[in-house]
């Protein structure tokens, strides 16, 4: 279990549904921080937040991660970074490209030389399975900031800062995800649940379990790694039986940019992955540290639609109602 005693901590995106999870983790950590920063850009999220988590460990910064300034500013006297702030929604990307390249992208060069000019101990982002493979705009950017990560820790010189990548899939529950969308067609009397592709799969984690494979990273990382965790895959179709035994589906074809299956990490990453007991690692190239662990099979690839662990109809209404 990591120690973040006498440490500050900063969460970029704090007032969103994971920065929520991490806050109230890091609050009732045995070991927490002294000081847990909130940075963002909505005031109102942060008084709400302020109202929510009344405590004097926290700090509250309103700033934007376009905004190298001020996000330096933040991170003075800060030794953990989770990088979670991100614009996340595939169809306002595909219509706004440039304003998602310019937080996902320039964001993320931009947490990158906060760190480094404060000295920061330990940076982690978030990042999600449609950087694997991508073919939205979303996914794209949010590779490019992987790469961004990754490459960092070539930048750091002399510098303690340490630079590493979490990789997850769906949160379920999370502000924009599936479960509160569909729970919301139900409450408001839908009969029908609208389905994009009859096979659809994702892979699912909580967010606990995203907030506690965070904290985790941050004990292994070297620098340059991608975090993949071994998560459940459930199928979109089993998913509306769970809310509503027996309700019907309309199929309503694929949005632009989405996919039948998602992947958390491809063939061609297969070379550079390692498989531990509960989650994989992508090692960053040319990397001369040696990684304990079994290298996967040429050829492997880690997808929703292969993935060997499903979630039964059971198991998928215990989650919705957690």
């Amino acid at each position: 279990m990591i120690d973040f005693r006498n440490a500050s901590v900063l969460i970029t995106g704090g007032t969103g549904s994971f920065g929520k999870a991490a806050i109230r983790a890091l609050l009732d950590h045995p070991y927490g921080p002294k000081r847990i920063v909130v940075y963002s850009r909505d005031e109102l999220k942060q008084f709400e937040l302020q109202q929510e988590f009344y405590d004097e460990r926290m700090r509250f910064f309103l700033g934007d991660v376009r905004d190298l300034p001020r996000l330096t500013q933040a991170m003075e006297g800060v030794d953990y970074v989770i990088h979670a702030a991100a614009l996340k929604q595939v169809p306002a990307a595909e219509y706004n490209p440039m304003e998602c390249i310019k937080t996902n992208v320039h964001g993320a060069d931009n947490v990158v030389n906060a760190a480094l000019a404060q000295n920061v101990k330990k940076v982690i982002a978030l990042s999600t399975d449609k950087a694997a493979g991508p073919v939205n705009l979303y996914g794209a950017s949010k590779l490019l900031s992987d790469k961004i990560f990754v490459a960092a820790n070539n930048m750091r010189g002399s510098k303690r800062t340490r630079f590493s990548v979490v990789r997850y899939g769906n949160v379920a529950g999370s502000r924009g995800s599936v479960i509160p969308y569909f729970k919301k067609l139900i409450t408001e009397g839908a009969t029908v649940l609208p389905l994009t592709h009859p096979e659809m799969t994702r892979f699912f984690i909580t967010l606990p379990q995203a907030v506690r494979f965070v904290f985790d990273a941050f004990t292994e990382m070297s620098g340059g790694e991608i975090f993949v965790p071994k998560l459940p895959s459930v199928r979109i179709q089993d998913l509306a039986e769970a809310l509503i035994p027996g309700i019907q589906t309309e199929i309503i074809g694929l949005r632009p940019g989405e996919k039948i299956h998602e992947k958390m990490i491809t063939v061609d990453d297969a070379s550079q992955t390692i498989e531990w007991p509960d989650m994989y690692l992508i090692v960053p190239p040319d990397s001369n540290d040696r990684y304990f662990g079994q290298a996967v099979p040429e050829g492997f690839e880690y997808s929703s639609g292969t993935n060997p662990h499903f979630l039964t109809i059971e198991e998928i209404r215990s989650l919705c109602e957690s």
